[in-house]
């Protein structure tokens, strides 16, 4: 029977069991009950505009993400808007990445510490997470394993031109999907450094990255001046950094049990740098100006997986001598212990409820309790989502407060009319149905044009129904008579 597996091991890729492993985790639970949630809403409503509407858009709104936007509305042409059309790229992205976590644990120390490694990768909370989600950031982790695993090529000396072109290549494609990619550059000096790479790889590497900077450059002017929408992220509390001090000492475990040397490649100093500096930097940067989101260095999980890899791969090496067949069982138990434990939590993230709502879920209810005439107003205009997502559900609604929608204005909200022109539609109704966070969820209303609806609604009008589900709500509102005002 073991020579059999030996046979098998040698006729298949090492990284295969991974991938599949990885696209099975990816397809499960992959339409998580039909549910689509805000972020995911803006990529929906976005790819099913025409080429000359996206770029019309990329102008005023959401330049980071333009490449991505692009890309899916391809897949959305050719496939058909779906859950599936919308995730399925981030699975195969995930898969990826998981196939370059093994391929380079298996070439700096050994087969184990590569299939450890690239198993492990999948189950990760925060990869379980973005690997079912319809944004970039699976993306930018496949690029992040695969500039690495070239890096890896050349510091091993088997690396060519077009070794560094792929590279230059991959990181640029990364930044264009999000810049904050760039921080995988620093990860990567760090590991030149710390094996007193020559000059010979000095000399490329500076240039395939000066390459790839000078080209995101542009991009990265341009959408400094959109900032604005990352206004939302709050400033960075000492509580934030409990997930990444989590994270760097559960690397750093593996970094020691690996003993990385100054001057000589490991899976520690290419791993350690990975996780370590892009969780580090963004930190810094978000001193500076809050930006403090893990998902925008999921990319570090890489680093994370390999480290982990090192630690299963000792463990091995440490009871092999003595349990020689056992130890080869000792990852794949490992890998189904951890999942057995984290079912629970792999279930949560397959289900609707684990984002802040679902943009698809109050359809239904707007389309049972609408009545021909009825007025639609969205609080704040970003709900308006519902609307573009689903667009069958408002046939027959008037949006009252809209004068230009998101295609013609370049947003992803459309433009509303002033205040006085938004109160005297709302007095001009008889029935409106008002789409809003639902309570758990909500902020506080900041817009005058939001308060104005409110305010409004509340004084001419009363609730005949109101529906919560899934962090959205509708609320029918109908004018009260005359006698009931005074």
């Amino acid at each position: 029977m073991i020579s059999h597996i030996a046979v098998l091991r040698r006729r298949l890729p090492v990284w295969l069991i991974p991938v599949l492993w990885t696209l099975s985790l990816g397809i499960w639970g992959l339409p998580r009950q039909q549910s689509v949630w805000r972020d995911e809403a803006a990529t929906w409503q976005v790819a099913q505009r025409s080429g000359a509407e996206i770029w019309h858009m990329l102008g005023k709104a959401d330049t980071v993400h333009g490449l991505y936007y692009l890309l899916m509305h391809g897949l959305f042409k050719c496939f058909g808007p779906s859950t599936t059309t919308l995730r399925l790229p981030s699975v195969l992205a995930m898969a990826v990445a998981a196939a370059c976590v093994t391929v380079i644990g298996h070439r700096l120390a050994g087969v184990w510490e590569g299939v450890g490694g690239g198993l492990t990768f999948g189950l990760l909370p925060s990869v379980q997470f973005y690997l079912q989600e319809g944004r970039p950031y699976a993306l930018i982790a496949a690029g992040a394993g695969i500039s690495t695993l070239l890096l890896v090529t050349v510091l091993r000396g088997r690396g060519r031109t077009m070794h560094w072109v792929a590279y230059a290549g991959t990181v640029l494609v990364c930044s264009l999907l999000n810049w904050l990619s760039l921080l995988i550059l620093p990860a990567h000096l760090v590991t030149l450094v710390w094996t007193k790479a020559g000059r010979r790889i000095w000399t490329p590497w500076a240039v395939a990255a000066t390459a790839a900077v000078t080209a995101s450059l542009p991009l990265i002017l341009f959408s400094r001046t959109q900032s604005h929408q990352v206004s939302w992220i709050p400033p960075l509390t000492w509580h934030m950094l409990i997930g990444p001090a989590v994270l760097l000492s559960i690397g750093a475990l593996g970094a020691l049990l690996d003993r990385p040397r100054v001057g000589r490649l490991s899976l520690a100093t290419v791993a350690l740098p990975l996780l370590a500096v892009p969780q580090i930097a963004l930190i810094g940067l978000s001193v500076i100006q809050p930006l403090f989101l893990d998902r925008y260095v999921l990319f570090s999980m890489v680093g994370l997986a390999l480290l982990i890899g090192a630690t299963s791969g000792s463990a091995v090496r440490a009871t092999e001598q003595r349990f020689r067949k056992l130890s080869r069982l000792l990852v794949p138990a490992m890998v189904v212990v951890a999942a057995v434990a984290m079912v629970p939590q792999s279930l949560a993230k397959r289900s609707p409820a684990s984002r802040v709502d679902d943009v698809l879920a109050i359809a239904a209810d707007v389309r049972r309790v609408k009545t021909t005439g009825d007025a639609v107003l969205f609080i704040p205009a970003a709900r308006r989502d519902t609307k573009l997502v689903s667009p069958d559900a408002f046939t027959g609604l008037r949006d009252i407060a809209l004068t230009e929608s998101p295609e013609e204005s370049g947003t992803l909200k459309g433009v509303e009319a002033g205040q006085a022109r938004i109160r005297a539609a709302i007095l001009a109704q008889r029935r409106i149905l008002l789409v809003t966070d639902a309570t758990e969820v909500a902020k506080p209303v900041s817009a005058m044009r939001d308060r104005v609806k409110i305010s409004v609604l509340k004084e001419h009008f009363t609730v005949v129904a109101d529906k919560q589900v899934r962090g959205r709500r509708v609320t029918v509102y109908e004018r009260l008579d005359p006698a009931q005002m005074i």
